[in-house]
C-alpha cells in the first residue's frame, strides 16, 4: 500500500498500513489459548529500543503478551541493561563462543524452549539465523527491518534508500525465512525522505514508526495463526 503524498508538503510519518495477505497459510492447530498472553522470546544485539517498546505496549495493555526471556549475543549490548531495569530474565549467548551459526541457534532454541516461549521476536538481532531456529518456531519467528521490503533488504537499508534517491522509506515487520528479509510481510509503515535527510535523521524517524508497528505486527501474526486454514 503506497500512501499519497500531497504536492503541498508531507508529514514526518504516515500511518502504518497492514499488508496481511488473505491467502497467507499458517500452521495449525495452535496450542495457544486465544485469551492467554502470548509468550514471547526477544533476541537483541544492540540498544534494545524495540525490545523496550514491546514491553511498554504490554504494560499499557496494548499487546496481550508477556516476555519470557531476552537473549542477546553482544556482551556490550545496552539491551541487557534494559532487561534488568524491566525485570525481564536475560541470557547472554555470545556468538563468538560457538563454532557455527547452527550451534548458536541450537543454544537459542534450548533457552527459548526452557522459558516456554511461543514466539521469537527479533529486535535488532544482527546475526543471520539458520533453519535450526526457523524450524523450531515455524511461522512464529518475526523480525523488523528498516525499509519497505522487498526494497533494500540486508544491512545498511537506510543508506541504501538514500543512495537510491527514493522519496519514501519506512519499515516492515515480517516472518523470518532462510533468505534474509524475504519472509511474508505482516505490516509496514512509510516515512517520507526529506531533502536534507542524513542516515541518522532518516533512521531516527523510521525508528519512531518501528516502535509503533512492531507490537501491532506481533498481534496481527498471532491473530492470523489462530485462524483456520482456507
Amino acid at each position: 500500500m503506497t500512501p499519497d503524498v500531497s504536492s503541498s508538503g508531507v508529514n514526518d510519518s504516515f500511518e502504518a498500513a497492514s499488508l496481511m495477505s488473505p491467502n497467507l497459510s499458517l500452521p495449525m492447530p495452535s496450542v495457544h489459548h486465544p485469551d492467554a498472553p502470548l509468550r514471547l522470546g526477544i533476541m537483541a544485539s544492540g540498544s534494545g529500543s524495540n525490545f523496550e517498546c514491546i514491553a511498554q505496549a504490554i504494560a499499557n495493555s496494548e499487546l496481550n503478551a508477556q516476555i519470557q526471556v531476552m537473549v542477546y549475543n553482544n556482551p556490550n549490548a545496552k539491551a541487557a541493561a534494559r532487561a534488568d531495569r524491566l525485570g525481564i530474565p536475560k541470557v547472554l549467548l555470545n556468538h563468538r563462543d560457538f563454532p557455527s551459526r547452527e550451534s548458536l541457534d541450537e543454544a537459542i532454541v534450548t533457552v527459548m524452549q526452557n522459558h516456554q516461549v511461543e514466539w521469537i521476536i527479533m529486535a535488532g538481532w544482527m546475526r543471520v539465523v539458520t533453519q535450526v531456529l526457523i524450524q523450531a518456531f515455524p511461522r512464529r519467528t518475526l523480525n523488523i527491518h528498516p525499509s519497505l521490503l522487498p526494497s533494500f533488504p540486508g544491512v545498511k537499508a537506510v543508506e541504501q534508500a538514500l543512495t537510491a534517491g527514493v522519496k519514501i522509506a519506512g519499515c516492515t515487520v515480517h516472518y523470518v525465512e532462510l533468505e534474509v528479509d524475504s519472509g511474508p510481510i505482516i505490516i509496514q509503515a512509510a516515512v517520507p525522505v526529506l531533502p536534507n535527510d542524513t542516515v541518522e535523521t532518516l533512521h531516527a524517524r523510521i525508528q519512531v514508526q518501528e516502535h509503533l508497528i512492531y507490537p501491532k505486527g506481533i498481534a496481527l501474526a498471532a491473530s492470523a495463526s489462530t485462524q483456520p486454514r482456507p
